[in-house]
Protein backbone atom coordinates (compact mmCIF):
# COMPACT_ATOMS: atom_id res chain seq x y z
CA UNK A 1 0.00 0.00 0.00
CA UNK A 2 1.46 3.43 -0.95
CA UNK A 3 2.19 5.75 1.95
CA UNK A 4 2.47 9.57 1.44
CA UNK A 5 4.13 12.07 4.03
CA UNK A 6 4.69 16.13 4.35
CA UNK A 7 8.32 14.88 4.62
CA UNK A 8 10.41 12.78 4.79
CA UNK A 9 10.66 10.48 7.43
CA UNK A 10 14.23 9.82 9.51
CA UNK A 11 13.88 5.94 8.77
CA UNK A 12 13.79 6.60 5.04
CA UNK A 13 16.47 9.43 5.07
CA UNK A 14 18.83 6.55 6.27
CA UNK A 15 17.85 3.68 3.25
CA UNK A 16 18.20 6.87 1.02
CA UNK A 17 21.75 7.62 2.17
CA UNK A 18 22.41 3.51 1.46
CA UNK A 19 20.88 3.89 -2.26
CA UNK A 20 23.50 3.27 -5.08
CA UNK A 21 21.33 5.26 -7.78
CA UNK A 22 18.28 7.32 -8.13
CA UNK A 23 16.18 8.43 -10.86
CA UNK A 24 15.16 12.25 -11.81
CA UNK A 25 11.61 12.97 -13.80
CA UNK A 26 11.33 16.37 -14.99
CA UNK A 27 8.74 17.82 -17.79
CA UNK A 28 8.11 21.35 -19.62
CA UNK A 29 5.05 22.93 -19.45
CA UNK A 30 4.09 22.85 -23.30
CA UNK A 31 1.99 19.50 -23.83
CA UNK A 32 4.08 19.05 -27.04
CA UNK A 33 7.25 19.27 -24.33
CA UNK A 34 9.43 16.02 -24.19
CA UNK A 35 8.80 13.98 -20.74
CA UNK A 36 12.82 13.76 -19.28
CA UNK A 37 13.74 10.89 -16.95
CA UNK A 38 17.14 10.05 -15.94
CA UNK A 39 18.96 7.76 -14.11
CA UNK A 40 21.80 8.44 -11.45
CA UNK A 41 24.42 6.33 -10.53
CA UNK A 42 27.62 8.37 -9.15
CA UNK A 43 28.94 7.83 -5.79
CA UNK A 44 28.22 10.15 -2.85
CA UNK A 45 26.69 12.52 -5.16
CA UNK A 46 22.95 12.54 -3.55
CA UNK A 47 22.97 14.44 -0.67
CA UNK A 48 20.01 15.42 2.13
CA UNK A 49 19.88 18.11 3.62
CA UNK A 50 16.86 17.51 6.31
CA UNK A 51 13.45 15.86 5.90
CA UNK A 52 12.36 18.72 3.65
CA UNK A 53 15.03 19.51 1.23
CA UNK A 54 17.83 17.58 -0.47
CA UNK A 55 20.28 18.34 -3.22
CA UNK A 56 22.47 16.40 -5.77
CA UNK A 57 25.98 17.21 -7.84
CA UNK A 58 24.82 17.42 -11.21
CA UNK A 59 27.79 15.81 -14.03
CA UNK A 60 27.44 16.72 -17.46
CA UNK A 61 26.33 14.89 -20.15
CA UNK A 62 24.83 15.46 -23.84
CA UNK A 63 21.94 16.94 -22.69
CA UNK A 64 20.37 19.42 -20.40
CA UNK A 65 17.00 18.39 -19.66
CA UNK A 66 16.32 18.89 -16.03
CA UNK A 67 18.13 22.34 -16.03
CA UNK A 68 16.18 23.53 -18.51
CA UNK A 69 12.92 22.19 -16.94
CA UNK A 70 13.20 23.39 -13.29
CA UNK A 71 13.99 26.93 -14.75
CA UNK A 72 11.03 26.92 -16.61
CA UNK A 73 8.52 25.46 -14.23
CA UNK A 74 10.49 23.76 -10.49
CA UNK A 75 9.10 20.76 -10.77
CA UNK A 76 10.86 17.96 -10.29
CA UNK A 77 10.29 14.06 -9.04
CA UNK A 78 13.30 11.78 -7.37
CA UNK A 79 12.78 8.06 -7.42
CA UNK A 80 14.89 5.42 -5.21
CA UNK A 81 14.18 1.57 -5.64
CA UNK A 82 15.44 -1.00 -3.56
CA UNK A 83 17.53 -3.41 -5.39
CA UNK A 84 18.85 -5.29 -2.82
CA UNK A 85 16.95 -6.40 0.74
CA UNK A 86 12.86 -5.24 1.56
CA UNK A 87 10.94 -4.20 -1.81
CA UNK A 88 10.15 -1.05 -1.62
CA UNK A 89 9.84 2.62 -3.83
CA UNK A 90 9.69 5.78 -2.90
CA UNK A 91 9.43 9.38 -4.36
CA UNK A 92 10.44 12.50 -3.50
CA UNK A 93 8.35 15.07 -5.05
CA UNK A 94 9.44 19.31 -5.17
CA UNK A 95 10.48 22.28 -6.32
CA UNK A 96 13.48 22.19 -7.94
CA UNK A 97 16.55 25.20 -7.87
CA UNK A 98 19.59 25.27 -10.03
CA UNK A 99 23.03 26.93 -9.09
CA UNK A 100 25.64 26.45 -11.83
CA UNK A 101 28.97 25.67 -11.41
CA UNK A 102 30.72 28.90 -10.83
CA UNK A 103 28.51 30.74 -8.59
CA UNK A 104 28.27 31.10 -4.64
CA UNK A 105 25.59 28.88 -4.05
CA UNK A 106 27.55 26.05 -6.09
CA UNK A 107 31.19 26.26 -4.64
CA UNK A 108 29.34 26.19 -1.11
CA UNK A 109 27.49 23.21 -1.84
CA UNK A 110 30.47 21.66 -3.71
CA UNK A 111 33.93 22.86 -3.26
CA UNK A 112 37.04 21.83 -4.89
CA UNK A 113 38.01 18.53 -2.73
CA UNK A 114 34.11 17.03 -3.05
CA UNK A 115 33.38 18.24 -6.86
CA UNK A 116 33.58 15.63 -9.18
CA UNK A 117 35.01 15.84 -12.89
CA UNK A 118 32.28 17.43 -15.02
CA UNK A 119 30.12 18.89 -12.27
CA UNK A 120 27.90 21.30 -13.45
CA UNK A 121 25.51 22.33 -11.41
CA UNK A 122 24.08 21.72 -7.88
CA UNK A 123 20.56 20.85 -7.73
CA UNK A 124 18.40 21.73 -4.83
CA UNK A 125 14.97 20.14 -4.67
CA UNK A 126 12.56 21.78 -1.56
CA UNK A 127 10.69 18.45 -1.01
CA UNK A 128 6.66 18.76 -0.21
CA UNK A 129 5.85 15.55 -0.49
CA UNK A 130 7.12 12.17 0.46
CA UNK A 131 5.52 8.66 -0.93
CA UNK A 132 6.61 4.98 -0.17
CA UNK A 133 5.19 2.17 -2.31
CA UNK A 134 5.36 -1.78 -2.47
CA UNK A 135 8.29 -2.72 -5.39
CA UNK A 136 6.98 -6.01 -5.47
CA UNK A 137 7.62 -6.55 -9.11
CA UNK A 138 11.16 -4.47 -8.84
CA UNK A 139 13.79 -7.42 -9.80
CA UNK A 140 16.78 -8.45 -6.96
CA UNK A 141 19.70 -7.12 -8.31
CA UNK A 142 23.02 -7.29 -6.97
CA UNK A 143 25.31 -4.32 -6.51
CA UNK A 144 28.90 -4.36 -8.25
CA UNK A 145 30.39 -1.04 -8.14
CA UNK A 146 30.35 2.60 -9.69
CA UNK A 147 31.04 2.80 -13.44
CA UNK A 148 33.96 5.57 -13.89
CA UNK A 149 34.03 6.09 -17.60
CA UNK A 150 32.09 9.42 -17.48
CA UNK A 151 34.08 11.19 -14.75
CA UNK A 152 36.96 9.78 -16.53
CA UNK A 153 35.93 11.47 -20.18
CA UNK A 154 35.16 14.60 -17.78
CA UNK A 155 38.28 14.66 -16.25
CA UNK A 156 40.49 14.79 -19.82
CA UNK A 157 38.46 17.54 -20.91
CA UNK A 158 38.78 19.35 -17.85
CA UNK A 159 42.47 18.82 -17.90
CA UNK A 160 42.52 20.68 -21.81
CA UNK A 161 41.04 23.52 -19.68
CA UNK A 162 43.31 23.99 -16.81
CA UNK A 163 46.33 23.20 -19.18
CA UNK A 164 44.80 26.17 -21.57
CA UNK A 165 44.15 28.74 -18.03
CA UNK A 166 47.44 27.91 -16.99
CA UNK A 167 49.12 29.74 -20.22
CA UNK A 168 47.11 32.49 -19.81
CA UNK A 169 45.06 32.34 -23.05
CA UNK A 170 41.70 33.84 -23.86
CA UNK A 171 41.18 31.43 -26.48
CA UNK A 172 38.59 28.15 -25.39
CA UNK A 173 39.96 25.20 -25.93
CA UNK A 174 37.62 22.92 -27.93
CA UNK A 175 38.42 19.83 -26.59
CA UNK A 176 37.72 21.26 -22.95
CA UNK A 177 34.42 21.02 -20.81
CA UNK A 178 33.44 24.53 -21.34
CA UNK A 179 33.29 24.18 -25.22
CA UNK A 180 31.91 20.78 -24.49
CA UNK A 181 28.63 22.88 -22.59
CA UNK A 182 28.50 25.65 -24.98
CA UNK A 183 27.83 22.90 -27.62
CA UNK A 184 25.65 20.09 -25.52
CA UNK A 185 24.46 21.94 -22.61
CA UNK A 186 23.29 25.03 -23.90
CA UNK A 187 19.50 24.26 -25.17
CA UNK A 188 16.78 21.34 -24.16
CA UNK A 189 16.06 19.12 -26.80
CA UNK A 190 12.50 21.30 -26.84
CA UNK A 191 14.57 24.61 -27.24
CA UNK A 192 14.67 25.53 -23.51
CA UNK A 193 17.43 27.38 -22.17
CA UNK A 194 19.87 25.38 -19.94
CA UNK A 195 23.26 26.39 -18.83
CA UNK A 196 23.05 30.01 -18.51
CA UNK A 197 26.56 31.20 -16.79
CA UNK A 198 28.90 27.77 -16.43
CA UNK A 199 30.08 28.39 -20.09
CA UNK A 200 31.64 31.55 -19.41
CA UNK A 201 32.80 31.13 -16.04
CA UNK A 202 36.45 31.94 -15.29
CA UNK A 203 37.17 29.52 -12.63
CA UNK A 204 39.63 27.16 -13.55
CA UNK A 205 37.92 23.51 -13.18
CA UNK A 206 39.34 21.48 -10.20
CA UNK A 207 37.95 18.08 -9.03
CA UNK A 208 39.37 14.89 -7.24
CA UNK A 209 39.51 12.05 -9.27
CA UNK A 210 41.86 8.84 -8.71
CA UNK A 211 43.04 8.62 -12.02
CA UNK A 212 44.98 5.53 -10.78
CA UNK A 213 42.06 3.76 -9.36
CA UNK A 214 40.47 0.73 -10.66
CA UNK A 215 38.28 0.24 -13.76
CA UNK A 216 35.12 -1.68 -13.56
CA UNK A 217 35.55 -4.86 -16.07
CA UNK A 218 32.10 -6.34 -17.31
CA UNK A 219 32.16 -9.86 -16.83
CA UNK A 220 31.86 -11.40 -20.48
CA UNK A 221 30.67 -15.20 -20.54
CA UNK A 222 33.79 -17.23 -21.10
CA UNK A 223 34.13 -19.75 -24.02
CA UNK A 224 33.74 -22.54 -21.36
CA UNK A 225 30.46 -20.84 -20.21
CA UNK A 226 29.68 -20.31 -24.02
CA UNK A 227 30.22 -24.23 -24.35
CA UNK A 228 27.96 -25.06 -21.49
CA UNK A 229 24.83 -22.83 -22.59
CA UNK A 230 25.28 -25.02 -25.99
CA UNK A 231 25.39 -27.74 -24.63
CA UNK A 232 22.03 -27.06 -22.11
CA UNK A 233 20.85 -26.15 -25.86
CA UNK A 234 21.02 -29.36 -27.44
CA UNK A 235 19.56 -31.52 -24.43
CA UNK A 236 16.61 -28.98 -24.32
CA UNK A 237 16.24 -29.94 -27.79
CA UNK A 238 16.89 -33.39 -27.57
CA UNK A 239 14.67 -33.71 -24.86
CA UNK A 240 11.81 -31.96 -26.93
CA UNK A 241 12.21 -34.09 -29.97
CA UNK A 242 12.17 -37.50 -27.75
CA UNK A 243 8.78 -36.05 -26.35
CA UNK A 244 7.78 -35.30 -29.29
CA UNK A 245 8.73 -39.29 -30.61
CA UNK A 246 7.33 -40.35 -27.63
CA UNK A 247 3.72 -38.85 -28.31
CA UNK A 248 3.37 -39.12 -32.43
CA UNK A 249 5.31 -42.15 -33.42
CA UNK A 250 2.94 -44.78 -31.28
CA UNK A 251 -0.05 -42.85 -33.59
CA UNK A 252 1.97 -43.68 -36.65
CA UNK A 253 2.12 -46.97 -35.83
CA UNK A 254 -1.69 -47.77 -34.85
CA UNK A 255 -2.69 -46.87 -38.28
CA UNK A 256 -0.08 -48.86 -40.44
CA UNK A 257 -1.34 -51.46 -42.68
CA UNK A 258 -5.28 -50.30 -41.95
CA UNK A 259 -7.00 -49.53 -45.77
CA UNK A 260 -5.90 -45.60 -47.05
CA UNK A 261 -2.98 -45.44 -44.56
CA UNK A 262 0.38 -44.28 -46.78
CA UNK A 263 -1.34 -45.05 -50.22
CA UNK A 264 -1.55 -43.82 -53.21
Amino acid sequence: MAKHYDEIPESLIEWIKRQHMFWVASAPLSPEGHVNLSPKGTADSFHVVDSHRVWYQDLSGSGVETISHIRENGRVTIMFNSFEGPPRILRLYGIGTVHEYGTQEYESLIPPESRKPGSRAAIVVDIYQCQTSCGFAVPIYDFVTHRTQLIRAFDMKESCDRASDATGSTEMDERGLRAYWIKKNLRSVDGLPGLLTAPDSKATPLSVFDKEGPRPKLQRPSSRDGNALSSSATLATAFALGALAATVLPRILSHVGKPGIFTT
